[in-house]
């Protein structure tokens, strides 16, 4: 009969989890509003050029149809698999960091509209992508230590 390792939570563990999900839940918000085509969302998100906004999401390829939700989605999930502290939770970061990747892709081969080719766009990516893999790397190293189950 084996007996259940007793595995010690660090004190850094809940705060990072309930971060990634409130970070991931905006993620989530943003992905709905911007689909649902909320022009007072996008006009605050855009700097009021919803208009141009919407255009240039109605032309992105297919692929980033696809693989925008897969790193919304996936991220959020991944929050949630950290928060039971289930071992999924890394499978769920690096799914959503592929996505990401290749969403993100789309603003390099399509480009952005003038309008859209801000500073704050580019930061804004590059703070997004390392959020992800800041979190799919954390949660591989919970669960390597046991943590996550």
């Amino acid at each position: 009969m084996s007996e259940a390792k007793l595995v010690k939570i660090p004190v850094h563990f809940w705060p990072v989890a309930v971060l990634s999900l409130l970070w991931n839940s905006f993620g989530g918000y943003d992905y709905v509003m911007s689909r649902s085509r909320s022009i007072d969302y996008l006009n605050q998100a855009t700097a009021d050029h919803a208009d141009v906004f919407l255009r240039w999401m109605d032309a992105l390829p297919v692929w980033n149809q696809i693989a925008w939700p897969i790193g919304v989605w996936g991220s959020l999930l991944g929050s949630l698999l950290l928060l039971i502290r289930s071992r999924h939770a890394a499978t769920a970061f690096l799914v959503s960091l592929i996505g990401a990747v290749i969403s993100f892709a789309s603003e390099f081969a399509v480009g952005l509209p003038a309008e859209l080719e801000t500073t704050a766009m580019k930061v804004m990516t590059v703070v997004i992508l390392a959020a992800i893999a800041l979190f799919w790397w954390y949660s591989r190293r919970m669960q390597a230590s046991g943590v996550l189950r």
